[in-house]
C-alpha cells in the first residue's frame, strides 16, 4: 500500500483545544482506518512543523479525501508527500534510461 508522510501545524483554533488533540489523534486514526488506511506512526517534532504522521493508504484520492476532512474540522494544517521506500527508490532507479 502507498506509504505518505502527512506534515502537520496546529491552527489557532487547534492551540485553543490543545487539550484535546490526543482525543483528535485518536479520532484521526480511526479515520485512517475507516476509509481503508492506517496512522503507521505519530511523531510530536520541533522546528517549522508541530506533527509528523507516517501513513499508508489505497490511492492518493484516499489521501486526499482524508486530508480535507481533517482540514475542514479547523485544528490542523497539513502537507502530504508520497514517500517511496527503499525497495520502491530502487525499482525506479534501475528503470532508469
Amino acid at each position: 500500500m502507498p506509504r505518505y508522510i502527512v506534515l502537520a501545524n496546529w491552527t489557532q483554533k487547534g492551540m485553543e483545544n490543545i487539550k484535546e488533540s490526543p482525543n483528535r489523534l485518536d479520532a484521526a486514526r480511526d479515520a485512517w482506518r475507516a476509509m481503508g488506511g492506517e496512522l503507521k506512526e505519530f511523531y510530536l517534532t520541533m522546528g517549522q512543523y508541530d506533527m509528523a504522521l507516517i501513513v499508508e493508504a489505497p490511492d492518493d484520492e484516499t489521501v486526499a479525501k482524508i486530508a480535507l476532512a481533517t482540514g475542514a474540522q479547523g485544528g490542523v494544517r497539513t502537507i502530504t508527500l508520497r514517500a517511496f521506500a527503499e525497495d520502491e527508490y530502487r525499482q525506479i532507479m534501475a528503470a532508469l534510461p
